[in-house]
């Protein structure tokens, strides 16, 4: 139970900055993306701090503005896989994920991705 327990931890600390460090102030301590500022494009996961952000604050409607795809869609999937990965250690069990998963997370993804910057979502 080692590696959930640690990654609920990880994801416990990083709650508990994003409850005080506001990621839409100028000058704030959060790394910008990468891609966005190699390239000047959204990358699938661009908003994704603010959405988290937003959400620790109730507001609902500004995360869904961030990152629509990933508040309807990634916040379910991570919270299954997540689950799935730690019923499965409790149980001392391997259980894989099916391969269909992840092409359909890549699909949705890579769609999300150009769709996002061509119609400037």
């Amino acid at each position: 139970m080692r590696g959930p327990l640690s990654v609920l931890a990880a994801g416990a600390a990083g709650a508990v900055l994003l409850l005080f460090v506001d990621p839409n102030q100028p000058g704030n301590l959060l790394p910008k993306c990468p891609f966005k500022a190699l390239t000047g494009l959204d990358c699938p996961g661009c908003g994704i701090t603010r959405m988290v952000h937003a959400l620790l604050h109730g507001d609902v409607v500004a995360a869904w503005h961030f990152n629509a795809v990933l508040l309807v869609l990634g916040v379910p999937l991570m919270a299954w896989l997540f689950t799935r990965w730690t019923v499965s250690r409790w149980k001392g069990e391997r259980r894989p994920v099916p391969a269909s998963v992840g092409f359909a997370a890549l699909a949705v993804m890579l769609v999300w991705g150009v769709g996002r910057n061509i119609a400037g979502v």
